[in-house]
């Protein structure tokens, strides 16, 4: 499967017309950003970077500049879970060996929307953990959350596990669906299983097998040189560099800093755009890496990994999440509208869109996002996915949103027939 030269030339101008002119972004523009689309066979058909990483120097954004992962973590870490899952050695409903892994989950109690405590009724599984149906919520998404930690807080983000340990249930474990840091409970799990840190566990069992150098949940001296910057969406649409929230990952460096740092499941990854799309060509593969050989998944897991697992929640993303913490994220209305409102679904650890007639998403579609603007999706029945990336503050920004969406029906439009 490739692209014609019409189709690349197509995705080529839509990606230079939104790069930001003379380091003067707008509404409409973006510093920089990143396009990678994978087939089945794991051969990329379109890769290209556009703009700057970052919007006051003139260092140029490429295809091996590196990025704050943030929630597309949950992805690669749920897939380490789901080996173990395979290999017997973890259960995805069994309460007993949740908690003897995490006695911490035994007594977590639920917090009311009076800012009161309840018992909770009944235990917590991996499977709710990677489903967000097990309670935990996280602050900058949950408005009752952010003003119960105040006025010391919570930084879910910030390489602390004593902020995710802090957090307690919102809601009774199975009974709703909140987006929150139960990927981060889950990668808890496998380490207290494995006695690995989470980030050893994938680059043994992931990125070794994979041949990925660019993955890390500490980067390594080689990708920090090749970081790309963060940026801030002003009011009035420009951008400014600013901070990384993940910022201790990248500055630590005795032994008792580097051991410091939490691995969380849920947003802890830093990692390129080709090494993120390839474990994508994974899951398009059935779980094989069709470029080494490796076999990290069997079909039938990922195909459990793809199924809904919560149907009794068929409008979970129309919901809509709050801006609790505005200068990280955007309110999100639906997580992803599609005419008609058709049945959402969450498999383990990403959403499934369903098929959408404006992007050409087939109804095997998975994807998900991460807070930086960082934007997946895997098709398994037409044999595509992509990774869009870009590193802007709050989430969903307006302009990186509208560059996925004209990428991925490009995409999508432009697909080989067979």
């Amino acid at each position: 499967m490739s692209f014609s030269q019409e189709a690349v030339a197509e995705l080529h101008s839509i990606m230079e017309q939104s790069i930001a002119a003379d380091g003067k972004a707008t509404a409409s523009t973006v510093p920089g950003a990143a396009l990678v689309v994978v087939g089945r066979d794991g051969e990329e058909l379109f890769a290209h970077a556009a703009g700057k990483s970052n919007i006051r120097l003139q260092d140029p954004l490429t295809l091996e500049s590196v990025m704050w992962m943030a929630s597309c973590t949950k992805m690669v870490a749920g897939l380490a879970c789901m080996q173990l899952v395979e290999r017997g050695e973890l259960k995805l409903d069994d309460v007993a060996q949740v908690e003897e892994l995490c006695p911490e989950l035994k007594d977590v109690k639920v917090l009311k929307d009076d800012r009161t405590f309840e018992d909770k009724k009944r235990g917590i599984t991996l499977r709710m953990l990677l489903t967000h149906t097990s309670g935990f919520g996280n602050t900058f998404f949950e408005e009752t959350l952010r003003d119960w930690s105040m006025p010391a807080g919570i930084d879910e983000l910030a390489g602390d596990i004593r902020d995710v340990f802090k957090i307690p249930l919102r809601f009774q474990p199975g009974e709703r669906w909140m987006y929150g840091t139960g990927i981060d409970w889950a990668g808890i799990v496998l380490q207290r299983k494995t006695g690995l840190s989470l980030n050893d566990y994938i680059q043994k069992n992931i990125c070794q097998p994979l041949g990925l150098e660019n993955i890390n949940f500490l980067p390594t001296q080689a990708m920090k040189k090749n970081l790309a910057t963060m940026h801030a969406r002003q009011a009035d649409g420009t951008l400014v560099p600013r901070d990384p929230p993940a910022r201790r990952p990248l500055v630590v460096e005795t032994p008792e800093e580097i051991a410091s740092i939490f691995h969380g499941g849920g947003a802890g990854l830093f990692a390129s755009p080709r090494d993120y799309s390839r474990i994508l060509a994974v899951l398009l593969n059935d779980g094989t890496c069709p470029k080494t050989g490796a076999k990290l998944l069997a079909k039938a897991t990922v195909d459990e990994m793809f199924t809904n697992q919560i149907p009794q929640f068929p409008d979970f993303g129309r919901q809509g999440i709050p801006a609790a913490k505005p200068d990280l994220t955007n309110p999100l209305p639906d997580l992803y509208p599609v005419a008609g409102n058709p049945p959402q679904g969450w498999g383990l650890t990403f959403m499934l869109s369903g098929a959408n007639p404006v992007t050409g998403r087939s109804d095997k579609t998975a994807y998900w996002a991460g807070l930086g603007n960082t934007y997946w999706w895997c098709d398994r029945e037409q044999g595509v996915a992509g990774f869009v990336g870009a590193q802007i503050l709050p989430f969903l920004d307006p302009a990186v949103v509208d560059l996925w969406w004209k990428l991925e029906a490009a995409v999508f439009k432009n697909l080989p027939k067979a």
